[in-house]
């Protein structure tokens, strides 16, 4: 089977097991992507440390769980967002304003929704995690 989107394979995995209860999860392939979306987690306490394990291929992360995700899912295709528009997706993906974020690709890298609002720019959405 072919892959088509290692981020959404490798949300869908984390998410898995954290329903599972796991308290570790391996996640392979690794990328740039996925790490960076794992830094914008950790930061704000959904998971805790993750190690990168490079295995002369695509490479290996190593995710510590501590239970605080309740869901973790990817947005394809990756849709524009332009800084007016944050508020209506925030509205339409997450279950309430206080908590969640959406994560999103924009040209000062990969961030939330709230650091992006606070830079003011818009980009591309990639997931969102609550």
């Amino acid at each position: 089977m072919v892959r088509m989107s290692v981020l959404a394979d490798a949300l869908k995995t984390l998410n898995n097991a954290e329903k599972a209860g796991k308290r570790q999860v391996l996640i392979r392939p690794c990328s740039k992507v996925i790490v960076k979306y794992l830094q914008v987690m950790q930061k704000h306490g959904y998971i805790g440390e993750f190690e990168i394990v490079d295995d002369h291929r695509s490479g290996k992360v190593v995710i510590d769980l501590i239970g605080r995700i309740n869901k973790c899912g990817v947005i394809s295709p990756r849709f524009d967002l332009k800084l007016g528009q944050i508020e209506q997706w925030t509205s339409n993906l997450l279950p309430s304003r206080q908590f969640g974020y959406i994560v999103m690709t924009t040209s000062l890298g990969i961030m939330d929704h709230e650091e992006a609002r606070r830079k003011s720019t818009g980009g591309k959405i990639l997931g969102f995690f609550y």
